[in-house]
């Protein structure tokens, strides 16, 4: 039943996650990228297409750089719901409620208005359609486990562990799309590339 191979999905990635809080940095990234490509690979969840999986040889990913990875304190923002475009017809409900400095820009946190609620991040950057997925990528995605935690109380925000979203390899996928405040002008050369697979 694919209700259940997705619940075994997403307890992989929260353990996965849980593990990567506890390594230091960079060795929790290599252990990211290793389960992820063999999720990909193997998982009856995975976002290839089953036609796909037999050829795949792994993500690309930009390389480790300790300058990506911030702690931020989140600053309140006015509440404000939003529906935010997905890959499909239907948009998601989403309540910004605080932001976050960036280098030189900010980005808006939202929780998720369904059931459980979560706090979503997905942001384009300058590599946005070029040498990265055009419509953006995630950073937290707390519902199914996209959490790298805090630091002293103030959220971890680690962009070498951007990721492209299920639908960036297969159209029956819907997601949530870089919602339009949350685009960074600078490029972000961190985290998962698009194409190579």
């Amino acid at each position: 039943m694919d209700e259940l191979d997705l619940l075994d999905w997403k307890r992989q990635v929260f353990a996965l996650y849980a593990e990567v809080r506890r390594l230091e940095p960079e060795e929790g990234w290599r252990l990211w990228r290793e389960t992820r490509d063999e999720l990909f690979r193997s998982h009856p969840q995975s976002p290839l297409p089953a036609e796909s999986r037999a050829s795949f040889t792994g993500l690309p990913y930009f390389e480790y750089d300790p300058a990506l990875r911030l702690v931020v304190e989140p600053e309140p923002a006015e509440r404000a719901r939003r529906e935010i475009a997905t890959s499909g017809e239907d948009p998601y409900s989403f309540t910004r409620f605080a932001r976050v400095r960036v280098w030189d820009s900010q980005l808006d946190l939202y929780w998720l208005d369904g059931y459980g609620g979560g706090i979503f991040l997905s942001y384009t950057d300058a590599t946005s359609g070029r040498e990265t997925y055009g419509s953006g990528r995630y950073l937290l995605d707390t519902v199914k486990g996209a959490d790298l935690g805090t630091d002293g109380g103030r959220l971890v925000l680690d962009f070498n562990f951007s990721y492209n979203p299920s639908c960036a390899y297969d159209p029956r996928w819907f997601c949530p799309l870089a919602p339009p405040g949350n685009r960074l002008l600078a490029p972000v050369r961190g985290g998962e590339q698009y194409g190579g697979r």
